[in-house]
């Protein structure tokens, strides 16, 4: 892993999963703001509550909306703030990560984001204290995950707070916002969304140890190619069986080995000699 100094306050490049990351929010961004301005505001209203993450209409059965709440996004200045930041930490993994790993992070962050509100959710229903709050929406529980990321890896980088000329460490702005969302828990109104925020720092953390270097999608084709493998094998295997005692049967002996490839006796007489 190659050495990382002082990071001044600047962008990285505008590519690869960086650049899928934030086109694909400022798309959804651009959609639901146009179904609001044709005189449709109803339709936003339904693709909010639709496609937003609620935990009791999740339990319900909209299952989907682990996958699109992160993709809803209200307030001009709020969404300038979160694709900003996704733009300028996606774009700083990716410098040291292949595109499938960031993407990955970002995702397992997220989905991570909707599993704690989940837990919250089914805990204050147990102990009789139902926690009542509008639909999770947009993506601050992938980009939490995906800074502490950088705090774990690249804990000592230094980076500038804006608009201050005041640098501080990865690792200590990531402490920082984790005590801002800590206090969160102490009020009732943030206490949904602070645990869900937590939800996602701790999938961050849990895919950067658990998953592969070159991200989930690589690592699945391999297992599935993997498993289809011995699924095929095994085929033969049984094939090869049912054909040894179809011939056992007509006066014949044939074997096989353990990948189901016919043995010779001459082969086992040339193996016999020489051993």
């Amino acid at each position: 892993m190659p050495r990382i100094g002082t990071t001044p306050f600047a962008f990285p490049d505008f590519r690869g999963a960086t650049r899928r990351l934030v086109l694909w929010n400022l798309g959804a961004y651009f959609a639901l703001l146009l179904l609001t301005h044709l005189s449709l505001p109803l339709w936003a209203f339904q693709a909010l509550n639709s496609l937003g993450f609620s935990s009791a209409a999740f339990l319900n059965g909209d299952f989907w909306q682990p996958f699109t709440y992160s993709f809803i996004h209200l307030g001009i200045g709020n969404t300038l703030l979160e694709l900003l930041s996704l733009f300028f930490v996606a774009g700083f993994l990716e410098n040291y990560h292949r595109p499938e790993w960031v993407t990955g992070l970002y995702f397992a962050s997220v989905l991570g984001t909707a599993c704690a509100a989940v837990a919250i959710f089914l805990c204050s229903r147990a102990l009789g204290h139902l926690l009542l709050s509008d639909p999770l929406i947009g993506c601050f529980g992938g980009i939490f995950g995906l800074l502490v990321a950088i705090g774990a890896l690249y804990g000592d980088v230094q980076f500038m707070l804006f608009p201050l000329p005041i640098g501080i460490k990865a690792r200590y702005l990531v402490a920082v916002y984790v005590l801002v969302i800590l206090a969160m828990l102490f009020y009732s109104q943030q206490r949904y969304y602070a645990f869900a925020q937590l939800g996602g720092a701790l999938a961050g953390l849990l895919y950067i140890h658990l998953a592969p270097r070159r991200g989930i999608a690589p690592r699945l084709s391999e297992l599935w190619y993997a498993g289809r493998n011995r699924y095929y094998r095994w085929k033969r295997r049984r094939a090869a069986r049912k054909f040894e005692v179809y011939m056992r049967a007509h006066g014949r002996n044939v074997r096989f080995d353990g990948q189901g490839r016919q043995i010779d006796d001459d082969d086992v007489n040339d193996r016999s000699r020489w051993n």
